[in-house]
């Protein structure tokens, strides 16, 4: 399949515009359908997001031209972008990220947008022609995954800011219930709380439980935790894989190639019709894992065969 180059340097994608025979009861996708993808980093998963993207709709015959609008992450550059889009007359806007997803909502409100690479929904600001495939898994996803990996380790405990969390520990306090497991939630205000707040979980938990919050999981506070995990022998599911090689036990990841063929899904769906407020933002289909076999072994935890034959990728 043959694609026709693109004038930006960072990805050729696309290529002749072909009209798509739409489903019973749906509108045709125009021929001369232009998309615009605006991808806020230069990290590896963005573009296996985008290829994913791409494959998705070429698989489905559509083979509209892309524009590929890279930011390098800087947010200034989105404004560009954003023209760019208006002057191909895009029908549609792929974003990859915060930078540009934020940009685009802002910006832009008589185009349909599709995100992706967004933590949760929070980056749509409620804009009524925006759909999301976010990276935030459900509660209950987290939790049987740990359930699966640490059966033995029955309380767990989890930091967080409510003002950030205060919905998701919730949520994720009624799930654990449901799965035989105890929620130790402590709140943390302000960095200055972190130490006693880990010192309070010391003797409850038996697992600590990583969720995506500023205040609490960030550069400064990585050392901390980590050197509190393993003085108390009670592990820490970190964020990512990168979380794992600083020494966390476990991480869920996601499949980002698969993220970008969901966000073609969503893409597909608004082209022949469906209204982008009636798309409700998606997880990750696809769940991977990532454990780290030095930790399990200073934290003399035996994971078993199994749980590392399974595992993306075992650090040691």
């Amino acid at each position: 399949m043959t694609s026709a180059p693109l004038r930006v340097s960072l990805l050729a994608l696309g290529g002749m515009a072909l009209a798509v025979p739409a489903e019973a009861g749906a509108a045709p996708i125009p021929a001369d359908l232009r998309i615009t993808a605006i991808v806020s980093q230069d990290a590896p998963q963005y573009l296996e997001a985008l290829e994913g993207f791409r494959t998705l709709l070429e698989q489905q015959g559509v083979r509209a031209p892309i524009d590929v609008q890279a930011l390098h992450g800087d947010a200034a550059a989105a404004t560009a972008a954003l023209q760019r889009a208006r002057q191909d007359r895009a029908g549609l806007i792929l974003t990859l990220g915060s930078l540009g997803t934020q940009a685009a909502v802002r910006d832009v409100h008589d185009l349909p947008i599709v995100a992706g690479l967004v933590l949760n929904a929070d980056d749509l600001a409620k804009a009524p022609n925006a759909a999301a495939v976010v990276l935030e898994f459900p509660v209950e996803t987290e939790l049987r995954y740990l359930q699966r990996l640490l059966p033995a380790q029955r309380n767990v405990g989890v930091l967080f800011n409510p003002s950030e969390n205060q919905a998701r520990i919730d949520a994720a306090a009624r799930v654990a219930g449901s799965l035989g497991l105890t929620l130790h939630a402590r709140r943390v205000d302000s960095p200055k709380e972190l130490p006693d707040a880990l010192d309070s979980l010391s003797k409850r938990a038996d697992v600590l439980w990583g969720v995506a919050d500023r205040m609490v999981l960030n550069p400064q506070t990585v050392k901390p935790i980590l050197l509190f995990s393993l003085r108390n022998h009670i592990p820490f599911v970190g964020l990512s894989e990168t979380w794992v090689k600083a020494g966390a036990l476990y991480a869920l990841d996601r499949d980002y190639r698969d993220i970008g063929r969901q966000c073609g899904e969503l893409a597909l769906k608004i082209l022949q019709g469906t209204a982008p407020a009636a798309l409700t933002p998606m997880p990750p289909r696809k769940v991977v894992y990532s454990v780290n076999l030095k930790t399990a072994r200073l934290l003399r935890l035996d994971l078993g065969r199994q749980v590392l034959q399974a595992a993306q990728a075992v650090i040691e």
